[in-house]
C-alpha cells in the first residue's frame, strides 16, 4: 500500500472516530439535559417517583398523581422540572408508607407521602431538605366526647387513634398519652372510618389533612386543637425519601432548596393546602 493511500485511510478512520465521538456527546445533552445521561436514575431518561396506594387529598387529588393536582403531586413535578425532566418523562409507582422507609433497594428515585424527617428514619433512608412543615392535630366529630375537650388532660381517658409508624402516632403517644394507649391504623382513611363508626373518640393527623377531613370528609367534623411542639423544636418537616446513600440525594435537595428560595413551595401550599380555621394549641 502506498504512503499516500495509508494517509488517506488514516484520515477516513480519524474522521469516522470524530463523528462517533460527536454523536456520543450529543446524545447526553439532548431532550431535558444532563439528567437524561445520569445512570443514577432507576430508568435512564426517566424520573421514577413513588407515592401511596391510594394517595389522598389534599396531597394528591382523586388518587391521580400523574395529573399534577394536589400539593405533593405538584411539588413532585416542580422538582422534576428542576432536575431537567419534562412531565412526560415522569413515571409513578406505588408503595406503602412502611415499604418506602424500610432499608434496602428502592423501586423509585424519590418518594413522597408526608414523610416526616427523623433521625431514626435517616438510619434506613436518605431525605431531601424539607418541602413542607406542619403540626399534629386532634380531629373528632360533634357527637364524640372529644368534641368538648379543651385540653390534653380532657383527652387522656378517651380512645385516640392514628396511622401507625407516623409522627402523628408518636405525637399522640407522647403529648396525649391516653390511658388505653393509641390505637394504630394502617392509614388515615382507616382511622377516619373508625372515628365515624365511633370505634375511637378522636384521631391525630397533620394540619392540612385535619382541615380537609373536617371540611370535605367528615359529617360534623371538628378540630379539637393542635398538639404542642416539643420545646425548642420546629413542627414536623416533610422530606422526599431516597434510598440510603443515593447518588441523587444532593441533586434532589438542591432542587427542593431552589423551589423554596424562589417561592414555589409557598405558592403551591397556598393553592392546595387549606390552613384557615380555628386550630388552637392544646395545653
Amino acid at each position: 500500500m502506498s504512503r499516500r493511500r495509508i494517509l488517506t485511510v488514516a484520515a477516513v478512520v480519524a474522521a469516522a472516530a470524530l463523528a462517533l465521538t460527536g454523536c456520543a456527546s450529543g446524545s447526553g445533552s439532548t431532550g431535558t439535559g444532563s439528567a437524561k445521561a445520569d445512570d443514577a436514575y432507576i430508568t435512564p431518561g426517566k424520573l421514577t417517583i413513588g407515592t401511596a396506594e391510594p394517595a389522598y387529598s389534599p396531597w394528591v387529588i382523586d388518587d391521580k398523581p400523574e395529573s399534577g393536582k394536589g400539593f405533593e403531586s405538584a411539588v413532585a413535578y416542580a422538582v422534576a422540572d428542576k432536575l431537567g425532566f419534562a412531565k412526560g418523562d415522569v413515571t409513578w409507582v406505588r408503595t406503602t408508607f412502611d415499604q418506602a422507609i424500610a432499608p434496602g433497594p428502592k423501586t423509585f428515585d424519590f418518594n413522597l407521602q408526608q414523610f416526616s424527617i427523623t433521625d431514626e428514619r435517616k438510619k434506613a433512608v436518605d431525605f431531601s431538605s424539607p418541602y413542607y412543615e406542619t403540626t399534629q392535630v386532634v380531629v373528632t366529630i360533634g357527637s364524640s366526647p372529644a368534641a368538648k375537650a379543651t385540653s390534653l388532660a380532657g383527652l387522656k381517658k378517651l380512645a385516640i387513634g392514628a396511622q401507625s409508624a407516623t409522627t402523628s402516632f408518636t405525637a399522640a403517644e407522647k403529648e396525649i398519652a391516653p390511658a388505653g394507649g393509641v390505637q394504630a391504623f394502617n392509614s388515615n382513611d382507616d382511622a377516619k372510618l373508625a372515628l365515624e363508626n365511633k370505634q375511637v373518640d378522636a384521631i391525630v393527623v397533620d394540619l392540612p389533612t385535619a382541615f380537609y377531613l373536617r371540611d370535605a370528609e367528615l359529617k360534623d367534623g371538628k378540630i379539637v386543637g393542635q398538639l404542642p411542639k416539643a420545646s425548642g423544636q420546629d413542627g414536623d418537616q416533610f422530606g422526599l425519601v431516597l434510598a440510603k446513600g443515593s447518588a441523587l440525594t444532593a441533586k434532589v435537595t438542591a432542587a427542593v432548596d431552589a423551589l423554596r428560595t424562589d417561592g414555589t413551595l409557598d405558592k403551591l401550599a397556598a393553592k392546595w393546602l387549606a390552613t384557615d380555621g380555628n386550630a388552637p394549641v392544646l395545653k
